[in-house]
């Protein structure tokens, strides 16, 4: 799991990574510090001395966001070459790390599936806290992109993502995003693309699943604003998605 960081070191929580590994075999960390200029970069490092052979820290020098940070970090371990899935996790942990199994649990049991995500649904039996303002505009931004794709999806932005390392996947990280705020977006145009805007294959190689928990941390680099830069961004997606449709 690439876990992308920048000036996290208030917020990481080093002790909830390390009950994890010892709960679960199956899960190893690749932390990318996205040229974070505080003591992010320390905390990982403590971090990976106790769990050497299960934590990796790749250290870009200088910031280029998240969406280049996750991006290097697939394609660092899709390099490694022995390993079927990959994937990324935000590092507030508002998902809690228990969901990455259940994740990952839906990718081995469909074999046609190449993408699966967590989804912030609120639910009955469902402990989703959100704050009213970031859900409603979410719900607006979602309905533009399932407008923009063609898809019923629910949430985009969730930072919970799981994916079979494939041609498919290769090709969609070849080159940095066009987009800054709302890459998943265009991971999701990109799988797309490469299907030949194939609509079965969102049905059958794309999976959104209801988070049991979500929890909005506080400290999020995230503000309302940026929604507005994310609608823009979606237009970009728009004009590139039907170009490469003609």
């Amino acid at each position: 799991m690439v876990v992308p960081c920048y000036n996290e070191a208030d917020r990481l929580q080093p002790l909830r990574f390390s009950e994890f590994l010892s709960e679960c075999r199956q899960i190893d960390f690749l932390f990318v510090n996205d040229g974070s200029s505080d003591g992010t970069l320390r905390v990982l490092e403590a971090l990976r001395a106790k769990h050497p052979d299960r934590i990796e820290v790749l250290d870009k020098q200088v910031n280029r966001g998240k969406g280049e940070a996750v991006r290097s970090g697939l394609l660092h371990t899709i390099a490694r070459g022995h390993v079927p899935y990959t994937g990324f996790w935000d590092a507030d942990l508002a998902t809690p790390l228990n969901v990455v199994p259940q994740l990952l649990a839906k990718l081995i049991e469909e074999p046609e599936l190449e993408m699966v995500f967590g989804s912030r649904v609120r639910l009955l039996g469902h402990a989703i806290h959100r704050r009213a303002v970031r859900h409603y505009l979410g719900r607006c931004f979602a309905t533009a992109v399932s407008i923009v794709l063609g898809l019923p999806i629910y949430d985009t932005q969730c930072g919970a993502k799981l994916f079979r390392i494939t041609p498919a996947l290769q090709s969609i990280l070849a080159s940095p995003f066009e987009t800054r705020w709302i890459f998943d977006v265009e991971v999701i145009a990109r799988f797309l693309a490469f299907h030949n805007k194939d609509a079965s294959f969102a049905l059958h190689g794309i999976c959104e699943k209801p988070l049991p928990r979500w929890d909005d941390v506080a400290g999020s680099k995230v503000r309302p604003t940026d929604f507005f830069v994310a609608f823009y961004e979606l237009l970009k997606i728009r004009k590139t998605f039907r170009s490469a449709r003609r």
